[in-house]
């Protein structure tokens, strides 16, 4: 009986659990479609009446935003524009294209005037004419509102008279006021008045790293804009093979290409500090410019007399060195037995130097009593001298000291 009643039990149960899963899939099916009317209903309202949404947004939004570092609310709102945009909008309008043509003397080969070779080869020699015109293009910007322009002595070399073009179209005729060969430095003259003029700034303080920008018209490409940096200062011309210039230049990676020579180059407040003029050959991010102050200083002397007169000694140098001194052994000239110094290896002749007793072979110690370690120092020392002027030089002659008197000429031109 007892195992009649449980076996009865199961079915019972069985039955029980059937019954509910048959009650219960209505209710599913019924709370599926309710859930499905709710999303539906709630998407429309969502879509129809969005603001009702916005406003709990805006109220629960500041408790989910992240803290901005203080150090960034510092910074100035991001726009499409930085200070190159600035410089290039303030300074732009005064860099100018520079047109010049010359006229050279064509170089004959000497056989095709040789008689015998004309006689038999007369009607195959070509027609060469005496003169041609070489035309070329550089910048420049202009310093003042009446049209005075500083640019590169070699952008205008060998003419009087230029085309300038503005960057509005304008087109004058420039007259050259005058060239100095020596630092590269020219300036033309406009007949204009108020033109938008360049801001000069201060080329003695320059730090290495600062930022440069460089406006001109490279290859013909009309206000070229290029950055950089401040790569190194006073490269003396000898260190980049322009040992006939008498200029400290600064170095930029800021490209610099033909054409680009007379431009300015810029810091970031928009000022001047130097004229674009030099570029090593296959080399990329090494150019060079000429500082501003020493380009406004020989402009000065150009507006005032159209000419620069250089302080001149008359002596070839050389820093010695263990290399210097096993060439000029080996050579038999000069047998030197200093391990440094400032070395004259050549007195020209007729110079300040030559009348003044100075000889190849003395060792320069000193000039005016600044004592003095290389050429370029020494060129330092010279440049400041007024022309005319008497300094005494201390050179080592023999093992002995020696001081001369140098009356100081003028360089002659070329």
């Amino acid at each position: 009986m007892k195992n009649h009643s449980l076996n009865q039990s199961y079915p019972s149960a069985k039955m029980t659990n059937s019954h509910s899963s048959i009650l219960q899939k209505p209710f599913t099916y019924i709370s599926l479609i309710l859930l499905g009317m709710g999303v539906g209903i709630g998407g429309t309202i969502a879509f129809s009446y969005p603001h009702l949404f916005s406003e709990q947004t805006e109220i629960i939004a500041p408790s989910t935003t992240t803290e901005v570092p203080e150090e960034w609310s510092s910074l100035p709102p991001m726009t499409s524009e930085n200070f190159v945009t600035d410089v290039v909008r303030k300074v732009g309008p005064a860099v100018v294209r520079i047109d010049a043509s010359r006229t050279v003397k064509t170089e004959v080969p000497p056989m095709f005037e040789d008689p015998f070779f004309r006689r038999f080869f007369g009607s195959q020699i070509p027609n060469i004419p005496d003169q041609e015109i070489q035309r070329g293009t550089g910048s420049g910007f202009i310093l003042s509102k009446d049209g005075k322009i500083l640019t590169n002595a070699h952008v205008v070399a060998g003419t009087q008279a230029v085309t300038v073009t503005l960057k509005d179209g304008r087109t004058f005729t420039g007259k050259v006021l005058g060239t100095d060969p020596v630092t590269d430095v020219a300036v033309i003259d406009l007949e204009a008045d108020n033109l938008p003029t360049v801001k000069a700034g201060n080329s003695d303080n320059l730090n290495v790293g600062e930022w440069a920008i460089a406006i001109g018209n490279p290859l013909g490409l009309d206000n070229t804009v290029t950055t950089g940096i401040i790569s190194a200062t006073g490269r003396h011309s000898s260190q980049i093979g322009v040992g006939d210039k008498r200029v400290d230049f600064i170095q930029t990676d800021a490209a610099i290409n033909p054409g680009n020579s007379g431009g300015p180059l810029l810091n970031a407040r928009g000022e001047v500090i130097g004229i674009n003029t030099a570029i090593f050959q296959n080399a990329q991010g090494i150019g060079f410019s000429i500082p501003i102050n020493k380009a406004q200083e020989i402009a000065e002397q150009l507006i005032a007399k159209g000419t620069v007169e250089h302080p001149y000694l008359g002596i070839q140098m050389v820093e010695i060195t263990p290399e210097i001194k096993q060439k000029l052994k080996g050579t038999g000239e000069l047998n030197i037995n200093a391990d440094s110094g400032i070395l004259i290896v050549q007195v020209v002749p007729n110079s300040p130097a030559a009348a003044a007793g100075l000889e190849a072979g003395d060792i320069i110690q000193s000039i005016d009593q600044q004592p003095l370690k290389t050429p370029s120092a020494v060129q330092k020392a010279v440049e400041k001298v007024r022309v005319g002027s008497t300094i005494p030089v201390e050179v080592e002659r023999n093992g002995k000291l020696l001081t001369l008197d140098v009356k100081v000429g003028v360089l002659p031109n070329g």
